[in-house]
């Protein structure tokens, strides 16, 4: 009986995560992976991951933090497998889900010259500014120091007034 009172609260709790967080995932995993394929896969394979660790989760950060930091690992594991070195993964702003707002002209080109970012730079960019995360949040989400974060985007952003401004990349 109380095993079943178990199950029911971990399905409850996963379909809760998955409601207020699978678009945000799914995106920030297409994102970093440039792939919407892999990147619902990802997003799927997070959950997994989350649900089979939902009764260690403490809650020393918040549900969307632990995700992203879930989901930043297992977008990592897929990038380093052999076989997605063979995917053509470039990705176009119609290949995200669905935005909440309408996308940009600016927004989309942004979002091309963001993919020719290093990954943990592009992941510290996109935890920040795109999943509005504090440095704090980046850091525990990337598993590395406020410092480590502070010094990707500072890195990052340089590269992306270069490319941007003048058409050449920095570092």
């Amino acid at each position: 009986m109380a095993a079943d009172r178990n199950q029911g609260w971990r399905e409850a709790a996963l379909t809760g995560l998955v409601e207020r967080h699978r678009t945000a995932l799914v995106r920030m995993c297409c994102l970093c992976l440039g792939d919407a394929s892999l990147a619902e896969d990802a997003a799927q394979e997070t959950f997994l991951k989350a649900y089979r660790a939902l009764d260690s989760f403490r809650g020393e950060c918040d549900e969307k933090t632990w995700l992203m930091r879930i989901a930043i690992n297992t977008c990592r594991d897929m990038r380093r497998s052999r076989w997605t070195r063979h995917v053509d993964r470039r990705v176009t702003p119609e290949m995200l889900p669905e935005a909440s707002a309408p996308f940009e002209e600016r927004d989309e080109e942004l979002t091309l010259v963001l993919m020719r970012l290093p990954p943990k730079q592009r992941e510290a960019v996109l935890l920040r500014y795109y999943q509005r995360m504090s440095l704090a949040q980046t850091a525990q989400a990337m598993g590395v120091t406020v410092s480590t974060v502070s010094k990707q985007l500072g890195r990052a952003l340089r590269s992306l007034r270069g490319i941007l401004e003048g058409g050449r990349e920095h570092e």
